[in-house]
């Protein structure tokens, strides 16, 4: 069931529902946009920040930006409410949440790199902040005093690093990248460089856009691919992880997100192939629903966090989900649920 709808001022590519008690109503959306004048390439972007409700969505704040890639808020609850942004121009950026005026503020940035930051990851702690680049490289940092610290980057990758993604028990010991080079591999960050645990070139066999780790399960991975695939990894032995099951959506799988309460449901964006929610059992996945309103590459998708979501106690589940080309942003409910 459609709830309301928004044109964004760019191309739009991310959307993140706020995860702090209180703030759940709350949306950022990020664009990016390439504007081409003569020879000469800029990007530009924005990240709006609205009220989602059943009576719709209120842009509350607007921040203009160089292009953005991806945004991710800070899982743990701090005393600046954090957003971060991966940004065309290199750098990785913090923005604090104002919750009396509701509106963002730059809180600190750090150049990470002359390439173009592509993805970004907190770990669940909230004490590590990790960086996939257009160049192959991955980048880790913390925030201390207020301030970005880069602890290491090191070449992980042939091709640009789509997706990063911290493991559930080692947050701050593990992490998950995929690439353009089909590539799906996992690092020990206490080494410095950090070490491959493993590199799985075989499984995938286009570029690796999105890893999702399943929250209630430690032992479970999502990966999704250009080639159309998610893919369910038992990772139970860390350096040899298996593939237990796959799907084809019908689309690039661009972004996975899972259902903050409801084990076994995902959200799915797959590019030319709309969106989709699966139900996710053992070797089993079901696509219960997919949802094509959108005219646009499929890109940005979240659940909102709170149980109950609009209205604490309703039981309803809720989705934002945004499309490139035609800069929409969407509010619904899925009907399967």
């Amino acid at each position: 069931m459609d709830i309301a709808s928004s044109n964004l001022d760019g191309n739009a590519d991310a959307v993140e529902f706020c995860p702090y008690p209180t703030f759940h109503n709350l949306l950022a959306a990020a664009t990016y946009t390439l504007h081409q004048d003569g020879e000469k390439l800029t990007r530009s972007g924005t990240i709006s920040l609205f009220s989602a409700t059943s009576s719709g969505l209120q842009l509350l704040h607007r921040v203009h930006t160089p292009g953005v890639f991806d945004i991710k808020w800070n899982p743990c609850i701090c005393e600046a409410n954090l957003l971060a942004q991966a940004g065309a121009d290199g750098f990785l950026t913090l923005y604090s949440l104002h919750s009396t005026e509701l509106s963002l503020s730059e809180f600190c940035k750090e150049e990470v790199s002359s390439s173009m930051c592509l993805s970004v990851d907190w770990s669940s702690s909230g004490s590590l902040i990790s960086l996939g680049l257009s160049d192959g490289c991955v980048s880790t940092s913390s925030l201390r005093e207020e301030k970005l610290q880069i602890l290491q980057s090191w070449k992980a990758h042939e091709y640009e690093t789509w997706a990063v993604s911290s493991d559930i028990c080692q947050p701050d010991h593990l992490l998950y990248t995929g690439s353009d080079d089909c590539c799906f591999s996992c690092w020990d960050l206490r080494q410095s460089p950090a070490s491959p645990v493993f590199r799985n070139a075989k499984s995938h066999k286009m570029g690796v856009c999105c890893i999702a780790p399943c929250p209630r399960d430690s032992n479970t991975l999502l990966t999704g691919s250009y080639d159309e695939f998610v893919r369910v990894w038992d990772a139970r032995s860390v350096s040899r992880p298996v593939v237990q099951s796959s799907a084809r959506l019908g689309g690039g799988v661009w972004r996975l997100k899972n259902h903050p309460w409801i084990p076994g449901l995902v959200l799915a964006a797959c590019m030319h192939g709309g969106f989709a929610i699966l139900k996710i059992d053992g070797d089993k996945i079901d696509i219960l629903e997919t949802y094509t309103k959108h005219e646009s590459l499929a890109y940005g998708a979240d659940w909102q966090k709170a149980d109950g979501c609009m209205e604490q106690g309703s039981g309803s589940s809720v989705v934002a989900t945004c499309s490139f080309y035609d800069s929409l942003l969407r509010l619904w409910k899925p009907q399967s649920l």
